[in-house]
């Protein structure tokens, strides 16, 4: 297939309506023809007969936890005792976990102001290097604090997480408060209601600290952020992740107890992987997204960052549920996905992803450490199998060539002002404009084949494990900018994603600490279950991360007591 040319781009680019800076011309040029060649391996599929998306119904009732017999089963007499979550630990005050900080509340032994004033004060000295936040609602979080220290003290009823100190990425609408999902174009939009998460967790008692830095518009990767250049607590020069990006810095930096994040491709879990924290997405469908500004139609999900997986369980708990104002949200109960933390897994069925571990893209200590966690796995006693997925080593591709609706729901201010988006972003975002609708369809059908493999390994088994990512953090230099020739590019886009079957399937996934490089940045173990299975996600990594030391790590940078 001979490469077009820059004028012919530019012609292609008239027809589809999409206006172009000069500047952008020659880059996006040999991106496209980079695309173009790496999408010919669709000619090596047969799909004759696939539907290019086809619907995924909600079932009546969501699966039950297994009981490590391969059956669903309650707890309701099945002999398992209640788990007792931490409530001491020796960490100081700021790293503490949100159960033990919930304990400490409700006994009185610290007040909410105390807590909210603690992370004020943090978020003051250490945030203008790490650039987590793009808005501090110091007000607001000190006057829900004081609301909910009066109801403690005269033993009102309150919600699950009152008077703990919460931030939530800057994609959700807060009433009142600024809320620019990390672009200039939007550094005067201040929404008058608060997205359905948010509302949520008000109602649940927890005190907002504050919106928090993301990649422009939930794009992989920003160039220039707009408010600042999000750093990694681990080592300031490396990257945070994306596009989640301030909400894994400032739960693992102890600049918030939790956070509320979003992920589309991969936007929860790389950021609590990069920063050594955990991170769910929920199934699609399980958490309401009403009020948070769109990447994807049938890829987007809200979920939380916390610094343990009960933590995690808690707040998950707390936004989770039907929202008549989602149409995609689930008429499907939440469970108590805490009452199953006791660390029992035994019999519980884990499936290895044989092309994550032999991808050829792996770091050699990332793969160390992911067989050393499935060894662990299998000491708790879960039944460990090695299987294969084959087309996960075609998600990359896909991914490419699929990310047109981010381009609809972008094109006014792609067209009115390109210039004020970032480069990187803005190139990304174009390149899919232009796929042929042919070519994009039978994506999907390629993806509709991933899909069906994904969630037919899930019902064989509980889970499925693969490292979370193939490489460590990269330095932050290192992502400001695009393969140089068309070579590159191709090779880039061959190397898939081990997270990216979750996106495609609607399925829940969790990134959670399994290690850190010799030079000591985190990466993550990536946990899959079938769909609106959250809780064996969360038995599954609560009970390796009681059993390995890398939820106790804390990064250096704002590493001291309070």
């Amino acid at each position: 297939m001979a490469d077009i040319t820059p004028d012919e781009f530019r012609g292609l680019a008239k027809v589809a309506g999409l206006r172009l800076l000069d500047e952008d011309v020659e880059p996006l040029t040999v991106q496209f023809n980079a695309l173009r060649e790496g999408l010919e391996v669709l000619d090596e599929h047969d799909l004759y007969g696939v539907e290019p998306l086809p619907a995924l119904q909600y079932p009546a009732e969501a699966p039950g936890p297994s009981t490590g017999s391969g059956r669903a089963g309650e707890r309701a007499g099945s002999g398992r005792a209640e788990p007792k979550l931490t409530e001491s630990s020796d960490h100081p005050m700021a790293y503490k976990p949100i159960t033990e900080l919930a304990h400490l509340l409700r006994t009185k032994q610290v007040s909410s102001v105390e807590l909210t004033r603690m992370y004020l004060d943090r978020v003051e000295r250490f945030d203008d290097e790490l650039r987590s936040y793009v808005t501090v609602t110091a007000e607001l979080a000190l006057e829900q604090a004081a609301k909910a220290d009066e109801a403690l003290v005269r033993s009102e009823a309150v919600g699950p997480l009152a008077g703990i100190p919460l931030a939530h990425k800057d994609e959700f609408y807060t009433k009142d408060i600024l809320t620019t999902c990390g672009s200039s174009i939007l550094s005067e939009f201040v929404p008058d209601f608060d997205a359905t998460p948010i509302a949520r967790f008000h109602e649940a008692g927890a005190v907002m600290l504050g919106k928090l830095n993301m990649t422009e518009f939930a794009a992989p990767v920003t160039w220039v952020f707009p408010y600042g250049q999000p750093r990694n607590p681990w080592n300031l020069e490396h990257d945070a992740g994306g596009s989640s990006t301030g909400s894994g810095i400032a739960v693992a930096a102890g600049l918030c107890a939790g956070s509320l994040a979003e992920d589309t491709g991969g936007s929860i879990r790389r950021p609590a992987s990069c920063n050594g924290a955990v991170g769910i997405r929920p199934t699609l469908g399980r958490v309401s997204t009403h009020g948070m500004i769109a990447s994807s139609w049938n890829q987007d999900t809200a979920g939380p960052i916390a610094r343990s997986v009960a933590d995690c369980a808690l707040l998950l708990e707390a936004v989770a549920g039907f929202d008549a104002n989602d149409l995609m949200s689930a008429r499907l109960p939440v469970p108590s996905y805490a009452s199953w933390l006791d660390g029992d897994i035994r019999g519980m069925r884990v499936a290895v992803i044989k092309e994550a571990i032999d991808a050829p893209h792996l770091d050699p200590r990332i793969r160390q450490l992911t067989l050393e966690a499935v060894g662990v796995l299998r000491s708790l006693g879960a039944e460990v199998e090695e299987v294969s997925m084959p087309l996960m080593t075609m998600t990359a591709l896909i991914n490419n060539a699929l990310h047109s609706p981010r381009v609809a729901l972008q094109w006014t201010h792609l067209n009115a002002t390109p210039e004020l988006y970032d480069a990187g972003v803005r190139r990304n975002t174009l390149i899919s404009a232009l796929v042929p609708a042919a070519t994009y369809q039978r994506a999907l059908q390629l993806r509709g084949r991933l899909r069906a493999q994904a969630l037919g390994l899930l019902e064989r088994f509980d889970v499925t494990v693969a490292p979370a990512y193939a490489q460590f953090p990269p330095r932050i230099a290192d992502t400001k900018s695009e393969p140089a020739t068309k070579e590159a590019a191709v090779e880039q886009m061959r190397k898939y994603g081990f997270h990216t079957p979750a996106n495609y399937s609607g399925a829940p996934a969790m990134s959670v600490p399994m290690g850190f490089s010799d030079d000591g940045l985190p990466i993550g173990l990536h946990v899959m279950a079938k769909r609106f299975d959250e809780t064996s996600i969360f038995r599954i990594a609560h009970a390796y991360e009681q059993a390995t030391p890398w939820h106790t790590m804390r990064p250096p940078y704002g590493n001291e007591a309070g």
